[in-house]
């Protein structure tokens, strides 16, 4: 069960960020499963891909199902937080001003990068 909110809230988490500055979630959603969730390299990028299956990530997230690097489990309970952060996100950055929401994002970017050279 507390996996289950995790994995939800990783979701929510993850569409807030990208409501906010229009990145992809697989910056956020890869290391947070390969950090926080112990998942492999390859089974992160192939539930990842799971939860953008239509139509954006389909025949990515088919291959990685074919080899079993997909938790469509996972993918889904991501998805359902994905679906109502994105909402919050894009209204949290509209009320920040473009320098504000450009320095956020760099720091942001900067310390997801900083955590993969250490890892």
């Amino acid at each position: 069960m507390l996996n289950t909110a995790l994995y939800i809230g990783l979701g929510l988490l993850t569409g807030m960020i990208s409501g906010m500055f229009g990145i992809g979630g697989g910056i956020i959603l890869i290391p947070a499963l390969v950090f926080f969730f112990g998942f492999t390299q390859h089974a992160a990028q192939g539930t990842t891909m799971a939860l953008l299956v239509l139509p954006i990530g389909f025949f990515a997230a088919l291959e990685y199902y074919r080899h079993g690097f997909v938790d469509i489990r996972v993918g889904a309970l991501i998805a359902l937080g994905f679906f109502i952060g994105g909402f919050f996100g894009a209204r949290i950055a509209i009320e920040l001003s473009e320098a504000i929401l450009t320095r956020v994002f760099g720091v942001g970017l900067v310390l997801i990068g900083i955590k993969m050279i250490i890892s």
